[in-house]
This record gives structure tokens, sequence and C-alpha cells, in this order.
């Protein structure tokens, strides 16, 4: 008995919980939402801003760098303590004695020196910064697709969460309609018009009606929550569109793969930066030419400058040889600009060829939703014809179960069709995006 109690329990599962508070939502709102709230955005904002920090850092190519240092120090050796009198400015006759060169008294010194270094010509760090901006770039374009692909998405699971209301709205007047059936089934068996077998087929029939209402509602539950995570929102109760179904009207899109596809942009950004990495990696091999200058504050005493000097000056620096190291990496940078070239030619013919399945797939579609709403027409007029004649008793049983059948099934078949034809369109246009 318990556990005839938990399957019944389990069966009407999706009945308690598709009776939830409904929650209107209309299909703008939906799409505001995912694009202010949706994680993967978040994330590719985040990887941008990592990319747009990495463009920044390359600012060192045209700016100083600068330090400051405050050290204190105490020496008894003969060099450095002269050196340290010097620096101070407190050298006096009496130091020259070679007593007191050889064997000098300890001296404190404390220092605080300011230092610069300022880049001068760095022409394989300017290459780099122009890699950084275009991978930059990149990511940028990266996010606007992400952005465009959400929307895709979201038109999707709207459309999936409306198809699933229809389904139940359609089991809803099917179950209501083979309940009316075995209601009259029942009548003309007790008057002796039908038999025990006509009685127990209507009721098989309301049986699957029923449990294909669970399998719906169960869906729209689904939908709900898929839509809730897009959304990154948590929602109290089932998500109802306000929307309705219906055929989307054709919206004009380029007949061509377009080259300012976010996507497509996005790659050739990353081509960019694979070749400016390649150029300055070749540029390794010219010197590098640098400026520098220090200023200094000496005295025995900590925080204090009775003394000072500067200095200043360039160097040209060449790093000649270095075992071969910059040629492997020239080598690789190469081969990495030459792969990602290749990529790209690849990722086009392959856009490309999706974007003429999918014009396929729309075409299918149109065609498909034509069929779909005769037959449906067909269906439903065989329909009546046969439910009048039931009430006559002109009709068998068998044979309005099946007509009946037959129109839910072209009518579940009909609102698939149009979610077929509105996805088939929205993707079209996703492909053939500016």
């Amino acid at each position: 008995m318990k556990l005839k109690n938990i399957i019944t329990l389990i069966a009407l599962l999706p009945t308690m919980l598709f009776a939830q508070q409904t929650v209107p939502i209309s299909k703008a709102e939906v799409l505001e939402k995912v694009i202010q709230q949706n994680n993967k955005l978040k994330i590719g904002e985040q990887q941008m801003l990592a990319a747009k920090g990495d463009y920044n850092q390359t600012n060192a190519v045209f700016l100083p760098n600068i330090n400051a240092s405050h050290s204190g120090m105490a020496t008894t050796n003969p060099l450095m303590a002269f050196g340290f009198k010097l620096n101070q400015e407190i050298v006096t006759q009496a130091d020259f004695d070679p007593n007191m060169l050889n064997d000098p008294s300890q001296i404190n010194m404390f220092a605080t020196k300011f230092e610069v270094q300022q880049p001068l010509i760095n022409v394989d760090g300017i290459f780099q910064r122009k890699a950084a901006k275009a991978k930059w770039e990149a990511t940028q374009m990266q996010l606007t697709r992400t952005g465009e692909y959400l929307s895709l998405e979201t038109e999707k699971a709207y459309m999936q969460l409306q198809l699933a209301y229809k389904s139940v709205a359609v089991l809803e007047t099917a179950l209501k309609a083979a309940n009316e059936n075995l209601r009259l089934a029942n009548n003309s068996f007790k008057q002796g018009y039908l038999q025990q077998s006509d009685v127990l087929a209507v009721q098989v029939r309301v049986t699957e009606v029923e449990n294909q209402l669970q399998y719906a509602k169960s869906n729209v539950i689904n939908a709900s929550d898929y839509l809730a995570f897009l959304m990154n929102e948590e929602v109290v109760g089932v998500l109802k569109p306000t929307d309705s179904l219906k055929i989307a009207s054709e919206l004009n899109s380029t007949e061509k793969l377009s080259d300012s596809r976010a996507d497509i942009l996005a790659m050739e950004f990353a081509v960019e930066a694979y070749k400016q990495n390649y150029k300055a990696d070749k540029m390794t091999f010219l010197p590098r030419l640098n400026a520098f200058g220090s200023y200094e504050l000496y005295d025995n005493q900590i925080f204090q400058a009775d003394a000072n000097g500067y200095l200043f000056g360039a160097a040209l620096t060449w790093n000649l040889f270095e075992g071969s190291k910059r040629f492997g990496k020239t080598q690789k940078s190469k081969a990495e600009f030459n792969k990602a070239n290749l990529e790209l030619e690849q990722y086009k013919a392959e856009s490309q060829l999706e974007l003429n399945k999918a014009k396929r797939m729309f075409q299918d579609a149109q065609n498909n939703l034509i069929l779909t709403e005769l037959a449906l027409e067909q269906s439903k007029e065989a329909l009546r014809i046969r439910t009048n004649r039931f009430k006559e008793g002109l009709e068998k049983t068998t044979d309005l179960l099946s007509a009946e059948t037959q129109y839910s099934q072209k009518l579940l078949e009909y609102f698939n069709t149009v979610f077929q034809h509105n996805y088939a369109l929205a993707y079209l246009q996703f492909l053939t995006k500016n």
C-alpha cells in the first residue's frame, strides 16, 4: 500500500509543481535580464578587462620607471669610508693622513636615492604593445558574439516555454474531449448501443492523454528552470510567457557571410596579435636604447641631506647571441601566425557551410509550415464530422478516437512547426548578423 502511494505521488509531482504560482514575463524582459545578469557574459567581461590590463602594461615601452630608496650603512673599510666622506662632502686635510686612510674610524652613511629609467628605442616592445592591443580587441569581439549567441539561446528557450504551454493547452482540451467521449460511451453502453470493449478503448485514450499531459507539464517546468538559469535569477514559481507563439515575420538578411560579424572579427584580431608577436620576436635582434639618471642625497644622520649629487646617461645594449634561443622563438611565433591564418580561413569556410545549411533549414521549415497548416485543417474537419456522427450513433468508437487522436497530434505538430520556423529564422539572422 505504501509503494502504491509513493508511485501515485511521483505521478502527481509534475501537476503539483505546475500548480505553483505562475510568474508572467515577456520576451523583452527576459532578453534584458540575460544581457544584464548572465554569468557567461560577466565572465567574458572579466576576460576583456584582463586583456585590457595586459595592454596597459605595455605603456612601460614609453613611460619611465621611477624608484626611490633610503638606505643606512656603517663601515671601517678604508676605501668605502673615504668614499662615504666624499659623498657627504666632509673630507678634511686630516683625512689624508696615511694612518687615517689605512685605519679609519667607523663612519655612518645614510643615502636617499631617486632613480629614473626612460626607454628611448625599444622596437620589439612596440610590436608587443600592438599584439596586446589586438588581443584586447579580440576579447571585445568575443564578448559581443557571446551576447549575440545568448540572445539567440534566450529566444529559443522562450519559444520552448511557449511551445510547452501550448502543448499543455492542447492536451487539456484533448483530455476534456476524451472525458466527454467517455461519458457518451458510458451512456451508449448503458443503453445497449456499445459494447464493453468500446468503453474500455475510450478509457485507454483518456489514460494516454493524461500521461501525455503530465509529460507536457514537466516540460513547462524544465523550460522555466532553463530560462531562469539564463537570467541568473531565482524564480519563485513557474515562468509563463506573456507573448504568444505565432509565426515570426521574415526579416531582411544578407545572402552571404559578413566579414564584419563579431566572431570573425575576433579571429582576425587574434591573427593580428600573432602577426605582431612574430614581428616583435624578429625585432629582438635589434639594439635597445635607454636613458637613465639618479639624484642622491647623503648624510651621516638618518633622513638628513647635507650633501647631494646626480648622475645621468644613456645606454645602447645589443644582445648578439643567446644560444639560438631567439631563433627558435621567432620560428615558433611564425608558425603560430601561419596557423592562425589557416584557422581563420577554415572558420570562414565552416561558417559559410553552416549558413548554407541554415538557409535550407529555413526553407524546409517554411514548406513544412504550409503542409502542417493544411493537415491541421483537414484533421479538424474530419474530427468535427466524426464527432457529430458519433453523437447520432452513426460512427464507430474506434473511428472517433482515431480522428480525435490525429487532430491532437496535428495541432501539436503545428505548434512545433511554428517553433521550428521561428528558430530557423532567428538562427539565420544570427549567422548573417553584421
